[in-house]
C-alpha cells in the first residue's frame, strides 16, 4: 500500500480553534437581503413552480459573488460555512422554500434524497406522523440512518450522499438539537499519528447497507466501500456507522472484524474530542462540504403547545468545482469525475439523479 502521510490544508481544523475564530461565519447584509426579497418576487409574479425555477430566474448580483466565496470556501478552504442573517420570520414557510431553493441554484445541482422524489427534505420529528418518510426497521434489525434523522435521537458523526449538505433552520426545538461539525482531514491525521494500522484498514473496504427507505430497489442490498480515500491530495470520507451496522444483518455480507470495529471506534473517539458544538439561530444556512466534515446532533425535544418543533430544509448538492475521487467510489457516487452529476439517489422509474428543473 501506497506510504500514508499527513494532509495538509484549512480542512484540518480543531473545533475549539475554530469556534474563536468565527472563520467560517459568513453574514448576509441589507443590500443581499433585499436582493434575495426582489428574486423571491419575481419567481412569485412569474408564477414558477415551487422547485421549478433557476438561477437565471432568481436573479442575484451581491449574493451571487458571496456564493462564489463560499463554494470555494467548502471545496478549497475549511469545507465548512454558517450562513447568517435570513430573517425566516419574515416569510411563509413555502416562500423560505422558494429563497432555499434559489440559493441553492447558485451553488450546486440539487439531487434527490431518496426513491420517492424527495428533493428538498424535511428534518424533524416524524415518529408521529401516519406518512413518515422511512421505513420502520423488522424487530431486533437496525433503524436506518433516515429514522433516526427523522426522530429526537441524536445522530452519531456521519456524512450525506453528496458533495454538499446545505441545512437551513426554520424553527429550533424547545430544548437540544445542537449541531456538531468536525473535521475528517483532522480525524484523518489524528489517527495517522496515533494508530497508522487503524487508519490503514478505514482507507480499505467496509461493507455498508443500500436501506430501502433511501434506495429504493437496489441491485445490490450492500456494497463495499472504504472510509477514507484520498485522490490528488484530497480526501474524500463516506461514512455512516449505521450502514456498516446494517450490513452485518445481511448473511452474504463478510462479518466485520474486531480491529476493523476499533478503528471506528477510534474514529468516532477522535471527532467527539476534535469537533465543534454550534447551535443553529433560525434563518442560519449551515453548508458542509461531505468529503471533509462529519456532522451530527444532540437530541432534542419539540413542544407543540408553544410551537418549538425544530424543522430544518435540506438540500444535498453536487458540485461544479467538486473533487476527483479515487477509482472505486462510483459504487455509491456514480462517477469519480471532478464536477460531474454525481451522488444522490437514482429514481427507480426515471433513472435520474436530479429533477428535471435541477
Amino acid at each position: 500500500m501506497t506510504e500514508m502521510l499527513p494532509l495538509s490544508g484549512r480542512a484540518g481544523w480543531y473545533g475549539k480553534d475554530l469556534d474563536s475564530s468565527g472563520a467560517w461565519i459568513r453574514s448576509l447584509d441589507d443590500s443581499q437581503r433585499a436582493e434575495i426579497d426582489a428574486a423571491l418576487a419575481r419567481v412569485k409574479r412569474d408564477r414558477f413552480p415551487l422547485f421549478g425555477f433557476g438561477r437565471d430566474d432568481f436573479p442575484l448580483v451581491s449574493t451571487a459573488t458571496l456564493l462564489a466565496e463560499i463554494s470555494d470556501e467548502l471545496e478549497n478552504g475549511l469545507g465548512a460555512v454558517r450562513l447568517r442573517g435570513l430573517p425566516v420570520e419574515q416569510y411563509s414557510d413555502d416562500d423560505i422554500r422558494r429563497i432555499f431553493w434559489g440559493l441553492g441554484r447558485y451553488l450546486g445541482t440539487s439531487l434527490y434524497q431518496n426513491a420517492r422524489g424527495e428533493i428538498m427534505g424535511e428534518v424533524r420529528d416524524e415518529t408521529r406522523l401516519a406518512d413518515k418518510t422511512y421505513m420502520e426497521a423488522a424487530p431486533g434489525n437496525i433503524a436506518s440512518s433516515r429514522a433516526r434523522a427523522r426522530s429526537t435521537g441524536p445522530l452519531r458523526w456521519h456524512t450525506d450522499r453528496c458533495d454538499v449538505i446545505a441545512l437551513l433552520c426554520v424553527r429550533n426545538a424547545k430544548a437540544g438539537g445542537i449541531s456538531k461539525l468536525t473535521s475528517i482531514v483532522t480525524i484523518y491525521n489524528e489517527i495517522l499519528r496515533r494508530r497508522p494500522d487503524l487508519l490503514e484498514l478505514l482507507c480499505q473496504d467496509y461493507w455498508r447497507a443500500r436501506p430501502a427507505d433511501e434506495d429504493g430497489i437496489a441491485p445490490t442490498r450492500a456494497f463495499a466501500l472504504p472510509v477514507f480515500g484520498v485522490q490528488e491530495g484530497k480526501l474524500t470520507c463516506q461514512y455512516s456507522r449505521t450502514y456498516v451496522e446494517q450490513a452485518q444483518e445481511f448473511p452474504e455480507v463478510p462479518r466485520i472484524t474486531a480491529a476493523q470495529n476499533e478503528a471506528l471506534d477510534l474514529l468516532a473517539e477522535v471527532a467527539e474530542k476534535t469537533c465543534l458544538y454550534s447551535p443553529f439561530v433560525p434563518g442560519d444556512v449551515q453548508l458542509l462540504n461531505n468529503h471533509v466534515i462529519f456532522h451530527g446532533r444532540t437530541a432534542y425535544e419539540d413542544d407543540s403547545a408553544s410551537q418549538q418543533e425544530r424543522l430544518l430544509l435540506r438540500l444535498w448538492l453536487s458540485m461544479p468545482n467538486s473533487r476527483r475521487l479515487p477509482r472505486g467510489f462510483e459504487v455509491l457516487w456514480g462517477s469519480t469525475d471532478p464536477g460531474a452529476i454525481r451522488g444522490g439517489v437514482v429514481q427507480p422509474d426515471t433513472a435520474q439523479r436530479v429533477a428535471v428543473a435541477a
